[in-house]
């Protein structure tokens, strides 16, 4: 398995660590609760080196990126980034992205680890004349995320970060290590993703658990990442995402710019918007007593009606939470459905998404 820069770091926190995506990743530190209640409380510190970054260079590199992703890449300035989609003609998901403008000639592209491969050579059968280049050996990726996450990183960085919008990013230095430092996340929390390089990689981790002590600072791992990441009903690929399911199907109708004359899947999307969807995510309440996990079948009655896609323990809410595929006419809030957990069919509900606002 692939190591991040920090694995030795981890070692020396303590983490237990688990497979994901080909890398040797640590799924916590304290716990998982622990590390979850402190992003949402204070701050938590997380490596996600393990995602991949592929650049988009020359003229036709924003016309490459507009035509390869479902947002609209021409709304972008230098300096700002968009959550988008990488569509296959008919319309299904090869992966969910960040699109960074670096420069009219240069767009960064942040891809999930387990698709680095199969995402690079889409985009490069797709550049129309780009240059393509996988850039994710350099870059090392910190996710400082919580309510406390902007104090601590002005303590050790220039003071100009603290005034970016969310989704706009700079390229500077930060403890001496050089860093894209964007505005985003994915717990639901303020928060930054700092693209460091490779090597200063550890230098930057070790400021910022420093620089975080006071105010109780966690390293935190997948575990907590994937919690934070459902109660707040972000998507992750393998789970609400995948080559047979659409942005429409997924709720990320508001991410598909159909104003836009061209881009892969158009024609698919917009007929599929046109003709109805058959399925849709929801969210779900497990009332009875278990947890419905990826892969359990929801039913209405006796009839199968769809399947879970995620679903975990809510640290904050304190409930069994869930997202997965219905049936349409099931798909809104209020509808009584039950889960097959190990033989038992379970009570539960259809509820609101997302389940946790700031």
């Amino acid at each position: 398995m692939k190591r991040t820069p920090l694995y030795e770091r981890h070692r020396a926190l303590g983490a237990r660590f688990v497979e994901f995506g080909g890398w040797e990743m640590p799924v916590q530190y304290s716990g998982v609760i622990d590390e979850h209640h402190a992003v949402r409380q204070r701050a938590g510190l997380f490596d996600v080196s393990h995602m991949g970054e592929i650049e988009l260079r020359g003229r036709n590199a924003l016309a490459a990126a507009q035509e390869l992703t479902v947002n609209d890449v021409a709304r972008l300035h230098d300096g700002e980034a968009q959550y988008s989609l990488l569509c296959l003609p008919s319309g299904g998901v090869v992966d969910d992205i960040l699109v960074f403008r670096l420069s009219a000639e240069r767009v960064l592209l942040c891809v999930n680890a387990s698709n680095i491969d199969k995402d690079f050579e889409w985009i490069r059968s797709h550049a129309n004349g780009a240059e393509v280049i996988d850039r994710s050996p350099e870059f090392a990726l910190l996710a400082l995320q919580g309510p406390r996450a902007t104090e601590i990183l002005g303590r050790i960085a220039p003071a100009e970060l603290a005034a970016l919008k969310p989704f706009s990013f700079r390229e500077i230095d930060i403890a001496g290590v050089a860093t894209l430092a964007s505005r985003t996340g994915y717990t639901g929390e303020d928060g930054w993703e700092l693209y460091c390089d490779a090597a200063g990689a550890p230098q930057l981790w070790d400021a910022l658990l420093e620089a975080g002590q006071s105010c109780e600072l966690r390293p935190a791992g997948l575990g907590a990442r994937d919690t934070l990441r459902l109660e707040r009903a972000l998507p992750l690929y393998g789970h609400e995402l995948d080559e047979q399911t659409t942005p429409l199907e997924a709720r990320l109708a508001w991410v598909v710019r159909f104003s836009k004359p061209s881009f892969l899947g158009r024609e698919a999307l917009l007929a599929q918007r046109d003709s109805g969807l058959a399925r849709r995510l929801a969210g779900l309440e497990v009332l009875d007593r278990g947890i419905a996990r990826q892969g359990y079948e929801l039913f209405a009655g006796d009839e199968p009606i769809g399947v879970v896609t995620s679903g975990t323990m809510s640290p904050t809410l304190g409930k069994a939470i869930a997202m997965g595929y219905v049936a349409t006419r099931h798909a809104e809030p209020g509808v009584d459905l039950q889960v097959e957990i190990r033989g038992r069919k379970l009570a539960a509900r259809t509820v609101p998404l997302p389940f946790y606002k700031r």
